[in-house]
Order: C-alpha cells, then structure tokens, then sequence
C-alpha cells in the first residue's frame, strides 16, 4: 500500500491506462504546461508530449467537440473541464452529440470519453461556480455518471471509466484534491455502478456520495455515543445506481436519510427515494428524510453559505427525526 493525494489518484489513473492504450488522450485547459489547474496532470507532458497532453483555449464547446469527434473516429479522449459550471458551455456537445451518438447512429459509432473535473462548491466561490449538476447529467440517457468521495475509489472508478466504450463523466472535487489515502502499488479497477457500505450498521441506512458524504461520517460518530448505529452507503456512481444495495440495507435498517450536495428540486435524492418507496415501501418505519443544500444560488457570504450547504448537524436532526428521538 502507499499513500497518495486525490489529485495523485487521478493522475496515476489517466497515466496508467495512456502507457497501456495510445488511442488515450487529454485535453483541456492548463492541463499540459502548467500541469493542470489542481495539478492532477503533474508529469504527463514530460511523459507523453503535447500530442497526447493538449492545452486547450477557453472554449469548451470548442474542445469538447474536437474531442467527442475524435472518440466516433477511434480514440478514446479525456475531456478536464476547469469545473462542471463551465461544462454548460459545452453541454450541447455532451447531451447531443456524446450521449447520443451510438442510438443515433444505429451502433455504427459509440462514444468512448470521459469528461472530468470538479463539481458542487468549494469555498466562497459565489453563485456561478458552486453549482452540482450530478442530476443533470444523469438525467440523460447514454450517460454513467461517477462521483468518487476518496483517492482509493477515484483511481479504480476513472481506469473503469476510461476503458468505458460509453461517455462518462467523472465528478471529482476542488476542496478533495488534497485529501490523503492509502491505495494498492498495483493496478486495481472499481466497476461503475458499484455502491460501497462504508459503514455497517443496524438502525438507520444514510445514502450518499461526493466529499458532502464527510458529514454523514461525522454524524454517525456523534450518533454512536448515544448508541444510534448507522449504516453509510456511498453511491459511488449515480448512473447506473445501485439500488439493490440501498434497498438491502433499507430492509435492514427500515429507515433512510438521503445526503446530497445538490438542490433539491429533480436531485439524485428525489430518484432514490422514489425507488425505495416503490420497491420497499412495507420496510420503512419512518419517511424518508432527504439532506440538500438550500433551494437557492448559493451565496458568497460565508455565514450565508454555512447555513445553505447541509453538515453534519443536519444528518444527526435527520436521523433522530426518523428514530423518533
């Protein structure tokens, strides 16, 4: 085992599989000279030469279809947006041309690209550039979407996307990069559409994914000091789901608190509470308790924005709701 940084994860992953298929490439801004904008492309263009290492200028929409083009014709591109909000900028080139393309064309063409970077907010970085669209995208058929919350997790689920024949977006996060884990020397690969208990516990199951997922892990130790044991399940990948595992711990737990870095109008947590009602509505001692940020732009003041992003103060409220404590 060895001990990386999340930005390293990423690294390790997008360099493995580019030594092991040349078809690989990645493009974006800032990504080549000045080894990426968060420094999760260190070393590649020593490594691998401006031809497969392409700084891009700010055009996304530009970018993102040289890259969707080149994937229908053989390679298998890397897309780094700076962050998701400037993805919008593009967005016609992902939903309708990338998401589309091998239905469109009857299976003659598919769409092998992943298009990476962060999501949700990261600080006082106001309305424009603290935005989640996990939902969006995942709204679309055509498209799996990943939202790793650790290193470990990061690197097997990218290789997995990589090699993906499908397009991918990948969800990393400005405020993880610098977060630290151990993972294995050797290659290792995390399918997509995989969930993971990363905690085991009978009372109440807590769902969800991204780096808010810190927060549940708070709350179920404050929760076990009063002997409320909690089971947390990290998505991991948002589409495909994997709802078995959720409904097998809800049949397990009968109560479920939805945690979700996102608003909560169409979110990720409107699907899954659908779902458990649906398929396990006889299991449930409680309703379901959703956690999202307020429905609002998110603010720049920082005493505002405390109050719009959910915490751990917020799962704990949740779960004693559901407990009847």
């Amino acid at each position: 085992m060895k001990t990386v940084q999340f930005r390293e994860a990423v690294c390790e992953a997008m360099s493995e599989e580019m030594r092991r298929d040349e078809s690989i490439y990645l493009i974006g801004e800032e990504v080549a000279e000045y080894n990426g904008a968060y420094k999760a492309s260190k070393g590649m263009l020593d490594e691998f030469g401006a031809k497969r290492v392409i700084d891009a200028p700010i055009a996304e929409l530009g970018f993102g279809g040289i890259a969707v083009g080149s994937a229908m014709n053989g390679n298998r591109p890397i897309v780094e947006y700076m962050t998701f909000n400037f993805s919008l900028v593009g967005i016609d080139q992902i939903i309708n041309n990338a998401a589309k393309i091998r239905q469109m064309s009857g299976g003659q063409f598919n769409c092998p690209i992943v298009f990476r970077g962060p999501t949700a907010s990261a600080g006082q970085l106001a309305a424009t550039h603290s935005q989640a669209f996990e939902s969006w995208y995942a709204n679309c058929p055509g498209l799996k979407v990943i939202v790793p919350s650790n290193p470990y997790d990061a690197k097997g689920l990218l290789k997995a996307a990589i090699r993906d024949d499908d397009p991918v977006i990948f969800m990393e996060s400005e405020q993880m990069y610098g977060d630290k884990m151990e993972i294995p020397e050797g290659e290792y690969i995390i399918p997509i559409g995989v969930a993971d208990i990363k905690r085991e516990g009978t009372d109440v199951t807590v769902v969800s994914f991204g780096k808010i997922i810190k927060e549940a892990y708070k709350a179920a130790d404050e929760l076990a000091k009063e002997g409320i044991s909690v089971e947390i399940i990290d998505l991991r990948t948002v589409r495909p789901m994997d709802h078995k595992a959720i409904l097998e711990s809800v049949k397990k737990t009968n109560r479920l608190v939805i945690l979700e870095e996102a608003w909560p109008f169409g979110s990720v947590s409107s699907e899954i509470t659908f779902r458990v009602q649906d398929e396990a509505f006889d299991y449930l001692d409680a309703p379901i308790k959703r956690i999202t940020t307020a429905d609002a732009p998110a603010p720049y003041s920082p005493v505002l924005l405390e109050e719009w992003l959910p915490n751990a103060n917020d799962v704990i409220a949740a779960v004693k709701e559901v407990m009847y404590r």
